[in-house]
């Protein structure tokens, strides 16, 4: 296998990137005007999509190795969300029946959220209501709430300030049902991490993926999901590198991307992205893995000296692999051995490797067991603990990391609980809180009475819609800080209260704000841009209830609204954390201290990474639900959040659609174009449009959030994270054959 062969496997006629994501800006700042589009993006905030982070001191547009212009499309859709014009209250004469007709696109494009909302429990509208009558509503229906029947969600849009806020709230309140977004998507690495190196984040910088010889791309999109990520892998395979991709689903801008801001790139018809590409079986990763980690034991391409000075648990791990046979691989995973043992070649070829996931990996009944497995291949070959090599989740949401980092989760650390109550002179409780779906599931039986929902769209983020709706409607009361009106807003509260608070964006914050990227790196927003004159900062409304609920509290948390108290609180109280405190005054972004991995010693008990050893997971598939789904987001989302109903890179024109391998389709008799039922244990998906897509035979994909639908609740039982990508379902033709495949 050579670095620099350019040549893919079969002929691809979609290139990601390109000139239609030019177009696509142009068509965006248009729409969104020239002066507010220049003025959002130049300012001096972080950006608001994903977790590879850009903007802050540096400029909008620039990362923090000062490379310009560092902006994608997803960049672009954020602020298209954000400058837009108030929602006519008039709007809010229509009934949430009819609200509900409208898709998710359609509810994001209303416009801004300027007043705050109000619905009765029996009532079937929102009605516009003022600050005063918003925040005494919120701080009653929490004082009559036993805390222990409460839950605090955040997603990872919010600040590291607000997120302090909300968490330190919630446990003066009573109650450590504090969580957010990452058990939906990358608890599974953190908990995977946490087991192997004894830290859950990224041990890696941009600099180090700058100086990498070798980037794998695991059950990851970053062509549609993480855009700037790409740049990074096009500049791998231009200085020699390989870039190897290991994924069911062969995705154009993985395989061939035109970077915009490349003029070679652009003027060449793309960049050659993937050096390999793999396309394993839905679900068979850790086969694959155990695969490569095999073919590296029997070729004697492993850091024996590295492994006895810096880890644990090796035999163990060997023995595990020495006991998979080559035929339970190869028929788990779907890759042949040749293939197998080429990757594992091709891996020893590096001196500088770097494994970068995402939610492939995690969104599965063993996401944590991928994870360790994933770790182990780095481990085997010395990839941790020297520069340019590591490990690389890659985070979806802007601050979903920092967001972790301050607090908002449910299990504290003790001695993160005694620096919090000796700086704030508190007392917090020690009770076990639960996790996003936990609390869900709580509420689902009735157990959960009033919650706060800052950001996100947890209806649309959760599985099984029906039950998810359900749920949410059977808590009495929900608050929700957002933006813009999502899904989340107008189901799941036909027979419960709620209140929607309109907040300021990141860049119209009142003070500066913090955000941490998904490379331990801490940036600051300014905020000051003014769009609207009736919404609050998060922070401003999270101290507010603070002061009406909890008067007798010893914080005070009309001081605690200063952002520079609060970030001397966290400075103080959470590791890693100490420079927080000045940052505004002193506008010096940094990486959190102890968190890359310069040298091989890890946060374990005894200082060595720790091996894992894992069986392979049984088949879920069955006779009666024999294919396995991914739901999926495409290249015109962000999360939930719709910016278009197409997506040009996989050539699809609906989000109702399966995509499906080409022999699947003919001998299912149905033609690309028809339509065809899904149905799993959960629920179905009527008269969906059936396109061809390079899959492995059995495997289909369906658009997130609609395929949730088919989604179950069970969950990975270590990291609580459901399976979103792993989902026995059959597919019924209707043309009116009874034909079962």
């Amino acid at each position: 296998m050579s670095a620099k062969d350019s040549t893919p496997a079969e002929p691809i006629t979609i290139v990601g990137g390109g000139p239609k994501k030019v177009l696509y800006t142009l068509k965006t700042v248009a729409r969104i005007g020239l002066l507010n589009s220049a003025k959002a993006l130049n300012s001096k905030n972080t950006c608001k999509a994903c977790g590879l982070g850009m903007g802050g001191q540096r400029g909008g547009m620039t990362n923090e190795k000062d490379e310009f212009p560092s902006v994608c499309n997803k960049s672009i859709q954020a602020q298209s969300t954000d400058i837009q014009q108030p929602i006519p209250t008039d709007l809010f004469n229509h009934t949430l029946d009819d609200f509900k007709q409208l898709s998710a696109y359609e509810l994001e494009h209303l416009g801004r959220l300027n007043n705050p909302l109000f619905k009765s429990a029996d009532g079937n509208k929102y009605s516009p209501v003022s600050w005063e009558f918003a925040l005494d509503k919120m701080a009653r229906a929490f004082a009559a709430t036993n805390p222990e029947r409460s839950f605090f969600y955040s997603s990872g849009r919010s600040s590291n300030e607000a997120g302090f806020v909300l968490q330190l709230l919630a446990r003066l309140y009573g109650t450590n049902n504090v969580n957010n977004c990452s058990y939906y998507c990358h608890q599974a690495t953190g908990v995977g991490l946490q087991n192997v190196i004894g830290s859950g984040t990224a041990t890696v910088s941009l600099e180090d993926v700058g100086n990498c010889d070798c980037i794998f791309v695991i059950g990851a999109n970053p062509s549609s999901n993480h855009p700037r990520f790409v740049h990074q892998l096009k500049n791998c395979r231009e200085r020699g590198g390989q870039v190897i991709v290991i994924n069911p689903a062969k995705e154009p801008g993985l395989v061939r991307f035109a970077v915009p801001k490349s003029a070679k790139s652009m003027l060449s018809g793309g960049t050659w992205i993937a050096s390999e590409y793999v396309q394993p079986k839905i679900g068979s990763d850790l086969a694959l893995f155990k695969g490569i980690a095999k073919a590296l034991l029997e070729s004697n391409q492993v850091a024996t000296d590295y492994v006895a000075q810096f880890t644990d648990n090796f035999q163990t791990f060997k023995q595990d692999i020495e006991n998979t046979d080559w035929q339970t691989i190869i028929e788990s995973c779907g890759v042949d051995r040749e293939k197998i043992t080429a990757l594992a070649n091709a891996y020893a070829q590096s001196e500088k490797a770097i494994f970068a996931w995402g939610m492939g990996i995690t969104h599965h009944l063993h996401g944590v067991e991928n994870v360790e497995a994933i770790a182990n291949l780095a481990l085997l070959r010395g990839m941790l603990g020297k520069p340019a090599a590591g490990l690389l989740p890659l985070r979806g949401h802007s601050n979903v990391q920092g967001i972790g980092t301050v607090g908002v989760k449910p299990i504290l650390a003790e001695d993160v609980l005694q620096q919090l109550e000796q700086h704030l002179g508190v007392k917090l409780p020690r009770t076990k809180g639960m996790d996003t779906l936990a609390c869900l599931a709580a509420a689902h039986e009735g157990k959960v009475d009033a919650a706060l929902i800052m950001g996100g769209n947890l209806f649309s983020a959760t599985p099984n819609s029906q039950w998810a709706q359900e749920a949410l409607d059977r808590i009495n009361f929900k608050v929700y800080l957002t933006t813009t009106l999502n899904a989340g807003h107008i189901t799941g509260m036909e027979t419960s209260e709620a209140l929607i608070l309109p907040v300021t964006a990141r860049d119209e914050e009142w003070q500066p704000t913090t955000q941490e990227s998904m490379f331990n790196y801490v940036r600051l927003s300014d905020g000051g841009i003014d769009r609207l004159h009736n919404v609050k900062p998060e922070v401003e409304i999270l101290c507010e209830l603070g002061k009406r609920l909890l008067p007798d509290c010893a914080l005070d948390f009309n001081q605690l609204k200063q952002h520079d108290s609060i970030r001397a609180a966290i400075a103080a109280t959470i590791p890693g954390l100490n420079e927080l405190k000045d940052i505004a005054h002193t506008k010096q972004e940094f990486t959190i201290k102890n968190r890359l991995l310069e040298t091989p010693t890890f946060k374990t008990e005894n200082g060595k990474a720790q091996f894992q050893a894992s069986p392979l997971p049984a088949q879920i598939t069955s006779s009666e639900y024999p294919f396995l789904l991914a739901s999926i987001r495409s290249e015109g989302q962000f999360n939930s959040i719709i910016y278009e109903e197409s997506d040009s890179y996989r050539g699809t024109d609906t989000r109702w659609s399966i995509l499906m391998n080409h022999a699947d389709i003919n001998e299912l008799g149905v033609a690309v174009g028809d339509c065809v039922d899904i149905q799993s244990l959960q629920g179905e998906m009527k008269a969906v449009k059936v396109f061809a897509f390079d899959l492995p035979r059995g495997n289909v994909m369906a658009y997130y959030p609609e395929a949730n639908v088919l989604i179950a609740t069970t969950h990975d039982p270590r990291s609580k994270t459901p399976a979103f990508k792993s989902v026995p379902v059959s597919i019924i033709r209707t043309s009116g054959s009874e034909n079962e495949f």
